[in-house]
């Protein structure tokens, strides 16, 4: 994959995040890297102090480094900020992070000579994993701990993870035929400042996330047939009338998904029930705006992506080096934080739909879905453990960018969060797609009551794959592996597929 500095796209970046494919930087950056590590250069022989180059970092800028001790300051920088905890971020996480770092440092603003670029390259070419603690960074002035940990592989001195096992760096290097990385001035600093962690979590959430919002979608629809609920609510006038892009998407997801189902024709004359509940006749409202926020968050990550993130910045045209912000995470740690709150939503409208499935009152099915209760609980439970989640994912979309601690003596006084905001999505998605799950065992098993009515051909094709791995529940058994086995469904991308072989639907995210 060709990587054009400042121009990555979503797709290229989800092929990124899925692995396997080496990457070769355009070789029309190289002019500009060099031009700029050039000015660096140039700053190191002179007289002027210029932060990262020839003083300390911080609170210590004003500290003053000779010349021959640049080298020595890039070195023991990365080494006094290796200091994360927590267990190792995902592979996924670490190849974004590689990635992102060597197309930001590529366009030419940050001073580093090629061979920086060249290594991050080759590292991620290899399929190396650093070795990056999860815990430490505030997301400002950059994702110091986990990108120094990063770092500190190439140089030889830290870890690498292979087969899950953490090995020293230096012989993992070797093995690859790379040459461990000799820092020159600035350049620790440049890896090390800047947002591609927080960056690299976010984009991890929101690519695990997209099988699971479609599978909402999916599990959704069937909930509406299991309790012979309308498909008016989805009219297209109705949300054309409001114009929420997101909202006008979901409810034609949910015609398509529906169209042509019997258990809808054989409720559209004396049915009573003259409104469903919010949980299915609001799904393109609440649904949708999840998607919107998220296709928000879409576009900032992109644009993060595409960022020069480190400081100082590095402009060869006229000399100059200023210093900025650029690592201040805060536009990741809103995105991430709009993210949780759309994913929690996601959750808790499935939590209500099980909710709604099991009262006997206003589904018109069995009492906890089971055709003996009393004898038998049915579902009771298992819509305990979905309640449990959802409530779970309130306390975690707690927005993280209304926190900050100061930092580095009060220099760098207020942060973004945005590490943690962001990491704290997969846990999130996790419990999102144990609700799904069990929202679809629900919905299915309300389907095996109306029988032999059956619903539209795509919703059948999802009863289908769930019933080829857990069978109907008439009576009460150990239910937990077919909650395992129907989340997977949700995961994997077993129900997305279903949902995408339907003609003329939107697609998920706004194209890049």
């Amino acid at each position: 994959m060709l990587i054009r500095p400042g121009q990555l796209t979503l797709e290229e970046l989800q092929a990124i995040h899925a692995g396997g494919q080496p990457l070769v930087m355009d070789p029309q950056a190289l002019p500009t890297i060099e031009a700029s590590a050039a000015v660096v250069r140039r700053a190191a022989e002179g007289d002027a102090p210029v932060y990262g180059v020839n003083t300390g970092f911080g609170k210590l800028a004003s500290t003053r480094i000779s010349e021959a001790d640049l080298a020595t300051l890039q070195l023991n920088l990365i080494r006094s900020h290796s200091v994360g905890v927590g267990v190792p971020l995902d592979p996924a996480v670490v190849r974004l992070m590689l990635a992102l770092k060597a197309a930001s440092l590529a366009r030419g603003y940050s001073g580093v000579r090629p061979l920086v670029v060249d290594t991050l390259m080759a590292v991620h070419n290899a399929g190396l994993v650093p070795c990056v603690p999860s815990q430490g960074s505030v997301g400002a002035s950059g994702d110091l701990a986990p990108l120094a940990h990063m770092t500190l592989a190439l140089l030889g001195e830290g870890e690498f993870l292979v087969d899950g096992q953490r090995r020293p760096a230096a012989a993992v290097l070797r093995e690859h035929g790379i040459a461990p990385l000799a820092l020159q001035a600035k350049e620790g600093l440049a890896l090390i400042n800047g947002t591609q962690t927080s960056a690299a979590l976010a984009l991890h959430a929101l690519f695990s996330f997209e099988p699971v919002l479609e599978a909402a979608l999916v599990i959704g629809a069937l909930t509406v047939d299991a309790a012979r609920g309308s498909d008016g609510p989805f009219d297209p006038r109705i949300h054309h009338l409001r114009g929420q892009p997101g909202q006008i998407d979901v409810a034609q997801y949910y015609r398509q998904l529906l169209a042509g189902s019997a258990i809808r024709l054989s409720h559209l004359e004396g049915d009573d029930r003259v409104q469903d509940p919010y949980c299915l006749r609001c799904q393109p409202q609440v649904v949708g705006a999840c998607l919107d926020q998220l296709r928000h968050a879409a576009l900032v990550l992109l644009r993060e992506a595409n960022a020069v993130t480190d400081n100082p910045l590095v402009f060869a045209e006229d000399g100059a080096m200023i210093s900025g912000g650029n690592f201040h995470a805060e536009p990741v740690a809103l995105a991430a934080d709009a993210m949780a709150c759309a994913i929690a939503e996601v959750g808790a409208i499935a939590e209500r739909r099980i909710a709604m499935l099991i009262d006997s009152s206003v589904s018109r099915l069995p009492p906890f879905l089971t055709a003996n209760a009393g004898l038998d609980s049915g579902f009771m439970i298992a819509h305990v453990t979905a309640a449990s989640l959802a409530s779970e994912n309130k306390s975690l979309a707690h927005p993280a960018s209304v926190d900050s601690l100061p930092t580095s003596a009060n220099q760098e006084d207020h942060v973004s969060m945005a590490t943690f905001a962001a990491r704290r999505l997969q846990p999130m998605i996790d419990n999102v797609a144990h609700i799904l799950g069990i929202e679809l065992l629900a919905a299915a098993q309300g389907i095996d009551f109306l029988r032999p009515l059956h619903s539209s051909v795509a919703l059948e094709q999802v009863h289908a794959l769930l019933r080829a791995q857990c069978p109907s529940m008439m009576q009460d058994r150990y239910i937990a592996p077919d909650i395992e086995a129907a989340s997977a469904l949700v995961g994997d991308g077993s129900l997305a597929r279903i949902l995408r072989t339907l003609p003329g639907l939107p697609t998920l995210w706004i194209p890049a």
